[in-house]
């Protein structure tokens, strides 16, 4: 019995039924079965794919980029998932469509959406201003598909908002599950998601508050560490909460870098900005305060120059559970003596983990096909028998 078939039969166990032509916003809008069954295709697809079978569901049909914020991976991954089920995908670019003469969020998700199967949206830059981008976005053309301007409804995936990033979150997770060996390892295990000294500002919160939402579903310790005012949303914290009155998992928050690394399994040094002043620096730019942007620009930075001891360093990982943390980054990282003079990350610990780090960021194309999978497959486990079966290969030699 190959693995899909395996992969397969546990789908079959699973309550998934109201993932058909849903969209994909937060881990948290999801349930356990549905979160399961994403990561249980992803597995399939990745299998197949190996064993050069085809995956495309898809005879033809476009999958819609909109990146609002600069992506290499993210965007990347996007148009694999797509290419990997049968679609092509077509980058909106802004700066050469009519959004600048004035066309509304409502006709442009109508006008790119005639053959699109998915769209996949990016907008993290700005506080309260992502997520409320991606919802009207998709009421529009789901208004569309209503009203037959649409013969399909395309689905969401969520590639990056203000509040969450369940791509990298869930491409995170799946690389947890398999270097642990299985779901059932992770209980108890110490996860240190900790602020991480950069020389930039303005970094989205949405990479946190994503692990706190998420891996804190796993019957994990999760600690989020970060310096005095680094605050992420309350809400998304309150999530994390919720999460371990039900998981019997633990959320600790302090402000010590090296309490957070004391015997942790797992460590995620990132940086961040700060939730107030990602509020203020929304508000700034809505009224056009451009001297406030950047006063609040050379204010963060200096704040930042305060915390650069914030650094994931080979004494830091020392302190970790036998010396030999995972360590994770959702990349690009800031290096010291690399990228930068002084960053995230020193050099010689990014060095040693750089295959596990490439490992890591190898899910996210299988995560994204998953959720496109289960949004427009309607029995999904139908069909992954039939790619099993099927001699359609991907490359015929």
């Amino acid at each position: 019995m190959s693995k899909t078939i395996e992969l397969a039969r546990h789908l079959e166990t699973l309550h998934i039924n109201d993932m058909y032509k849903t969209d994909f916003y937060w881990t948290w809008d999801k349930t356990d079965d549905e979160i399961d069954a994403v990561f249980t295709v992803a597995d399939a697809l990745r299998d197949l794919r190996e064993r050069n079978k085809s995956t495309r569901i898809f005879d033809s049909g476009l999958g819609i980029s909109i990146f609002r914020d600069n992506s290499t991976r993210t965007r990347f991954s996007f148009a694999s998932a797509c290419n990997l089920l049968g679609l092509e995908v077509q980058d909106l670019d802004e700066k050469k469509s009519q959004i600048a003469h004035g066309e509304t969020v409502r006709e442009t998700a109508n006008m790119v959406s005639f053959m699109a199967d998915v769209i996949g949206i990016r907008d993290d830059m700005f506080i309260g201003e992502g997520h409320k981008y991606q919802t009207t976005f998709m009421d529009a053309v789901k208004e569309g598909y209503r009203d037959g301007i649409l013969e399909q409804q395309p689905t969401l995936v969520n590639l990056q908002c203000d509040v969450d990033h369940p791509t990298q979150c869930m491409a995170d997770m799946l690389h947890v599950i398999h270097y642990f060996g299985g779901v059932e390892n992770l209980k108890g295990k110490k996860v240190a998601m900790t602020w991480a000294y950069s020389p930039s500002y303005g970094k989205p919160l949405s990479v946190p508050q994503g692990v706190i939402g998420l891996f804190t579903r796993f019957g994990m310790d999760v600690t989020l560490a970060h310096p005095e005012g680094y605050d992420v949303m309350p809400e998304v914290e309150e999530v994390a909460r919720k999460n371990c009155e039900k998981y019997g998992s633990k959320f600790h928050k302090t402000n010590s870098m090296a309490e957070a690394f004391t015997d942790a399994d797992i460590v995620y040094p990132k940086s961040w900005a700060p939730f107030a002043a990602m509020e203020e620096r929304t508000r700034l730019y809505a009224q056009g305060d451009k001297d406030g942007i950047d006063a609040l620009e050379k204010k963060l930075l200096a704040q930042n120059a305060q915390h650069k001891d914030w650094a994931c360093t080979e004494e830091m990982m020392k302190l970790t559970k036998d010396g030999k943390a995972l360590y994770l980054h959702c990349l690009p990282a800031d290096i010291t003596g690399l990228s930068c003079a002084e960053g995230e990350v020193d050099n010689s610990v990014f060095d040693r983990y750089i295959v596990p780090l490439y490992k890591q960021a190898s899910y996210k194309p299988y995560i994204i096909a998953a959720m496109i999978f289960l949004a427009q497959v309607k029995d999904p486990v139908r069909a992954l028998m039939a790619m099993d079966e099927g001699k359609e290969q991907r490359k015929s030699f």
